[in-house]
Parts: C-alpha cells; sequence; structure tokens
C-alpha cells in the first residue's frame, strides 16, 4: 500500500463529490426544511416523483381490477417517500466517497489496498454512524471529510426521524374531515346530497357552520400541500373517498349557495369557495397540469333541473333563469378545467354533482361482512374495503 500522502491527485472527482453533496443537501433541504413552494425548474425531488409517479401509473394501467388497481396506487405515497429518503443517503454517501477519493484515498485500511470501494466503505460507515474503525484517515482533509459526514449523517437520521411523523400527522388532519363528510355529503360526497341532506329546520346554520370549517381545512390543504406535495400522493382510506371529491363536492356546493337559494349562507360561500379555488388552482401550478376542458359536461341542463327538483322537495329553492345559469357556468370556469386536470393526474375521479342512483354511506357498511362470508346475505350487509 502506498504510504505517501497525496494532495488531491484527481480534483475532478473531488469536485464532482463536492457537487453532488451540494445538489443533494439542498434538495433535501427544500423538502423538509423549506416550508415554502420552490419554483426552481431542475429538482431533484420534482424530477422523482414525476418520472416515478408516471412510471407507477403506466404499470398499474395492466391491472385489470379496478379496487386491485386503487389499492396499489395507494402504495405508492409511502414507498415514495421512504425510497427518497434513501436516495438522499445513498447520494451523500456516494459524494463523500467521490471526495474520500478525489482526496487521494488517504486512508489507513487493515488488509489490502485503499482505492474507490475502500472510500466508499468509509463514507458508508461514517454517515451511518457505524464506527467500526477498520479504515482509519491519516491526512487532515481526510479527517475533516470524516468528522463532516459524519455530522451530516447524524443531522439527516434528525431531520427525517421529525419529518415523517409530520408527513403522517398532516394526512390524518387532512382526512379527519373527508371522514366526517361522509355522513354530511354521501359518499362519494356530492353537493346536491350535501345541500339536501341540510333541508332540515336548522340546516342553514349547520351548513354555514359547516362551510366556514371547511374554508380552513382548504387553506390547511393549500399550505401543506404546497410546502409537502408528497401528501397529495396519500390516498384515503376508503377507495370511495379522496380528498379531490372532497375538494370538489364543496366548490360545487359553495358555486350553487352562490348562485342563489334562498336563506342560505351566501357570504360564508364565497368565502369557502374563495380559498378552494385558490388551493386546486395552486396545486395544479406546483404538479405542472395545465387546467384541461372535462370531456364530459358534469352538469347539464337535466341534471340541473333534477337538483332543482331534489332540493325543492326538502324546501330549498335554487334560483333559476337565464341570469342564475350564466353565473352558475361562469363560476365553474373558475375550478372545473383545474381540479379536473388535478385529478386526472393524481387519478381520482371527480364525483357527480349529485348521486346517480340511491346508496349507502361509508359508516352504513362493513368490511367484516366479507371477512367472516357473511357479504350480501339477506340484503342488509354492504361490503366496504379500505386499503
Amino acid at each position: 500500500m502506498n504510504t505517501t500522502p497525496h494532495l488531491i491527485p484527481a480534483p475532478g472527482f473531488f469536485l464532482l463529490g463536492v457537487a453532488l453533496f451540494l445538489i443533494v443537501i439542498w434538495d433535501a433541504f427544500e423538502a423538509i426544511i423549506l416550508p415554502r413552494r420552490v419554483t426552481r425548474k431542475f429538482r431533484l425531488t420534482r424530477m422523482f416523483y414525476r418520472d416515478t409517479w408516471i412510471f407507477w401509473k403506466f404499470v398499474l394501467r395492466m391491472v385489470k381490477k379496478p379496487k386491485r388497481r386503487e389499492t396499489m396506487l395507494g402504495f405508492y405515497g409511502p414507498i415514495s417517500l421512504l425510497v427518497l429518503v434513501g436516495i438522499w443517503a445513498v447520494g451523500l454517501v456516494f459524494s463523500f466517497g467521490l471526495m474520500q477519493y478525489g482526496a487521494g484515498s488517504a486512508v489507513v485500511i487493515n488488509s489490502g489496498p485503499s482505492g474507490f470501494n475502500t472510500d466508499m466503505y468509509l463514507s458508508g460507515t461514517t454517515f451511518f454512524t457505524l464506527g467500526l474503525g477498520d479504515v482509519l484517515p491519516r491526512s487532515g482533509l481526510a479527517r475533516f471529510l470524516v468528522v463532516t459526514e459524519a455530522g451530516f449523517g447524524f443531522g439527516f437520521l434528525a431531520a427525517v426521524i421529525g419529518y415523517l411523523p409530520f408527513i403522517y400527522g398532516s394526512f390524518a388532519e387532512r382526512e379527519v374531515n373527508i371522514s366526517l363528510l361522509d355522513s354530511r355529503a354521501g359518499t362519494p360526497p356530492t353537493a346536491g346530497e350535501l345541500l339536501r341532506r341540510h333541508s332540515y329546520a336548522t340546516g342553514q346554520e349547520a351548513l354555514a357552520e359547516l362551510l366556514k370549517d371547511w374554508e380552513r381545512w382548504c387553506a390547511e390543504l393549500m399550505e401543506s400541500h404546497l410546502s409537502y406535495p408528497v401528501l397529495a400522493f396519500f390516498r384515503s382510506q376508503h377507495d370511495n373517498q379522496s380528498w379531490i371529491a372532497s375538494l370538489t363536492a364543496i366548490l360545487d356546493t359553495c358555486v350553487l349557495v352562490i348562485v342563489g337559494i334562498e336563506g342560505a349562507c351566501e357570504k360564508q360561500a364565497e368565502l369557502t369557495f374563495a380559498i378552494a379555488r385558490h388551493a386546486c388552482v395552486d396545486l395544479a401550478q406546483v404538479f405542472g397540469v395545465s387546467p384541461e376542458p372535462l370531456p364530459h359536461d358534469r352538469l347539464d341542463a337535466e341534471g340541473l333541473q333534477h337538483i332543482r327538483d331534489v332540493l325543492a322537495q326538502g324546501g330549498m329553492k335554487l334560483r333559476d333563469g337565464a341570469d342564475a345559469d350564466a353565473k352558475l357556468i361562469k363560476l365553474r370556469k373558475m375550478y372545473e378545467p383545474y381540479i379536473y386536470a388535478l385529478g386526472s393526474y393524481l387519478s381520482q375521479p371527480l364525483p357527480p354533482w349529485i348521486p346517480l342512483k340511491k346508496g349507502k354511506d361509508n359508516w352504513q357498511t362493513t368490511a367484516w361482512a366479507q371477512v367472516t362470508g357473511n357479504a350480501g346475505k339477506g340484503g342488509a350487509v354492504t361490503v366496504d374495503d379500505h386499503f
């Protein structure tokens, strides 16, 4: 083994390691610590999610069973998060290994010659704080790199430990209101059903309170998903629920109230609509999806009349006439192309404006029947599968 110290005989490798280190550490900083949307075009995280999500969806198109395909789509969020953390860790280990190699492989090894593989081994054991001691740095620069890498390895581990619980905590907070919407707007949630179920005596006050809660929910959704876009890939526990469907149902409800329902909370609907529309437009921009025209009209003249008839049966009168219809179309154009593009990208369909047929809510169903073999017996049980 050559014991003569070298002063960076391969500066190209050293500089390559420094560049890789800066790219990885800055990308991890932006993804974990920086609480704002980063508009820079090139980002390791953005490229990772864009390419892997497209590949994941392409592969799952071969899965014929919708429920199995939906389950596999639900795996992507957690798996991608763990893989991304692994990529950051490997990138940092590789970068310090390149720097050690560019510094002349100035190490003392118990057996065999030093070289690139030894530098990578030293980098790995240092980053993950193993401290085996069978490879030791022997130059000032090599020792400096070892100490620096150990510090970054410890800090990286601490950041990840704090990052993962926060992601899952934000996911849980998002899902609470989605679950609460089940008994208020049906499954999947729809604007027509939400308004119909609030047609009782004090229903308008309850509707105003609900829209106020969803105003805050939309603001929290926007802030959390702009800062941590990976949350958008986390899917709800039930395959007939999603944050896209819930957001759409709330926007649809606000539009109907704004167009005109006698005695309804028009002002609160305007406030909730504003922040909900803001959320869907900004999130569409984050994922780089352009607004798209819908392949079919979600609310044609026949469907609108059906909503008016259903609400009228509950004592609600939805304003009609040319002006009301024109206002409805104008408001829909403000968000439907964005939410449709976002839903298409995330493979989450938009709900109808009103249930196409009468069904059971999730709270009225059970997955236990399928486990016990009683699904469908007696016509009293409806099976509901979780992921």
